[in-house]
Formats: structure tokens, sequence, C-alpha cells
């Protein structure tokens, strides 16, 4: 897996993909930590959008497309799975807080004032207006080694 700071440079090498493997072989782990207090369509939303982020700033996590027996394609999946927690709004904070600080992990967040704009311009401004600690998150995405993924979301439970 390459590392570094930039969330460009994280993810599998051509060489690390094994699409036979169980999610649960896989040295690496993507989860997506929602604030379990969002309404169902916002907290979709946040999750959906966090992930295309992911997919797009991380290296090797779709698989192949699917072919099925009528030979129409279906886009390619994340092969390594993706689980999706629930969180209080403030523990979403400290856990993009805590895996920020790690080697190695990507994080991909979402802020708040983004479900409270309509123009990303505006998006833009609201956060740019903000100090980095005032900011909340509707959703956090983290990728990266498994044993810590695990053990910054210890104790979180399956978004319901």
């Amino acid at each position: 897996m390459s590392t570094g700071v930039d969330t460009a440079t994280i993810g599998f090498a051509p060489d690390e993909i094994d699409q036979s493997a169980s999610t649960r072989e896989v040295p690496f782990k993507w989860v997506v930590v929602v604030d379990q207090n969002l309404p169902a369509g916002r907290a979709v939303n946040a999750a959906v959008c966090v992930a295309g982020a992911t997919t797009q700033r991380t290296a090797g996590l779709l698989g192949e497309d699917a072919v099925d027996a009528d030979d129409s394609t279906h886009p390619g999946l994340p092969w390594i799975g993706c689980t999706v927690l629930g969180a209080p709004a403030q523990r979403l904070t400290d856990l993009r807080r805590q895996a920020v600080a790690q080697p190695g992990v990507a994080v991909i967040d979402m802020p708040t004032q983004a479900q409270h704009t309509r123009v990303y311009d505006d998006y833009l401004f609201a956060v740019g207006s903000s100090r980095g600690a005032d900011l909340s998150y509707c959703a956090v995405s983290l990728f990266g080694p498994r044993r810590i993924i695990d053990k910054l979301v210890k104790g979180l439970s399956l978004l319901p």
C-alpha cells in the first residue's frame, strides 16, 4: 500500500489487489462513519458523498466490472467492502481528529456546511470561513491498515 499525507497516494498497488480474498483477510479496511442523528435521507447522502470522494482519492478500491450471462456490464464495486457505522456528532469529530494523526490512513470528510448550502462555491466559502476546530461533520470515510481502522472505530455499531 502506498502511504503519505496526500490521500491521492493511498491505496492498493496493482499487484496488491486480490479480488479472490475474503474482505476479512484483506490487510486494509474501509469504513464510513455517519452522524447517527441525521435523518435517513441526509445520512445516506453523507455516506454516498464521502464514498464517492474516497473511491476517487484512494487507488484500487473498485473491482473489475461484472458481466452477466446476457453480456450486460455492471460497473465494479469496492472489492474490499465498506462498512457503514453510526456515531454521535462529537464522536465523529473526535474520530476525524484521531484518524488524521494516523500515518497511512486516508480521511475523507463531509463538514455539515455541505448539507446547508445548495451552491458549491457557498460551501467552499462556509468551510473557508470556519476554523478547523469549529467544524462538525455529517460523515467521515476512513481507509487504511485494518488494525488502525479497527482501533479507531472500536465500539461503534452498524448504522441502523
